[in-house]
């Protein structure tokens, strides 16, 4: 095996998803899947079994579970561990939008989007993190966005959940990183996922995307790519970064 396939050889490698049933997360699913990984989706939806048991290979498990319960997440972590002995890899992808302008957002939807965009990825960390710290060595990708670099109208609660992921991220990968943890994050532009076509449908994705230098909108894949990127052996020196996938959008 080259040093180029063994880089990016999953075999025998545990892949833990959050939000792994569909969007960029049964993207990322489905690439680690393919390079050889075995994959553990962790979602609210009650079909991830079923969206597990189409990956490439075998013993793939869904697990039905709220993120923003912290004894269901133990409960999640414990049996992974109890199932196949280690997480190798976490991607904390699972994630909510609650749009609408500072004045007028109510606390509800704040509390719940730093629920689940923030607290659930630190509690996610910090119970696999531990494990990881036993073995090691771990790869942890955490899902940001283009809004945490640039303010983005009606998102004051989604553009400061995801700048906290990236803060997050730092200091995992400063503490973590001695001790054979590498931890990063990826910043994608609108990624043209079911909801991310709706949201975005008409003039109002149009006009955004004549704001990219690229002219588009990122594809699930694409970020699947830096995941595996990420957490691949090829990366073994990136610690602590945000991969922007923007097309360029926050250069300007």
């Amino acid at each position: 095996m080259s040093a180029f396939d063994a880089a990016f050889d999953f075999t025998g490698k545990t892949v833990l998803v959050t939000g792994g049933a569909a969007g960029i997360g049964r993207a990322v699913a489905t690439l680690f899947a393919e390079r050889g990984a075995q994959l553990v989706l962790l979602d609210r939806d009650p079909g991830v079994g079923a969206v597990a048991s189409t990956l490439a290979g075998s013993g793939h498990l869904g697990l039905v579970a709220d993120v923003t319960s912290k004894s269901a997440l133990e409960q999640a972590v414990a049996s992974i561990i109890e199932r196949y002995g280690r997480i190798d890899v976490l991607v904390n992808n699972a994630g909510v939008a609650r749009l609408a302008p500072a004045d007028s957002l109510t606390v509800d939807d704040w509390d719940l989007t730093m629920a689940i965009n923030l607290r659930a990825p630190f509690l996610v960390s910090q119970m696999v993190g531990r494990e990881m710290l036993k073995a090691g060595s771990g790869r942890i990708v955490n899902l940001a966005s283009q809004a945490a670099i640039v303010a983005i109208d009606g998102h004051v609660a989604y553009c400061a959940s995801k700048a906290a992921i990236v803060s997050m991220t730092k200091v995992l990968a400063l503490e973590w990183g001695p001790r054979g943890i590498t931890v990063n994050a990826i910043s994608p532009t609108v990624v043209e996922t079911e909801l991310g076509k709706k949201a975005w449908a008409g003039e109002v994705g149009e006009a955004l995307k004549r704001q990219i230098p690229t002219r588009r909108f990122a594809q699930p894949e694409e970020i699947a790519m830096a995941a595996l990127y990420l957490a691949s052996g090829a990366a073994g020196m990136v610690n602590g970064e945000n991969l922007v996938v923007d097309g360029g959008f926050t250069i300007q």
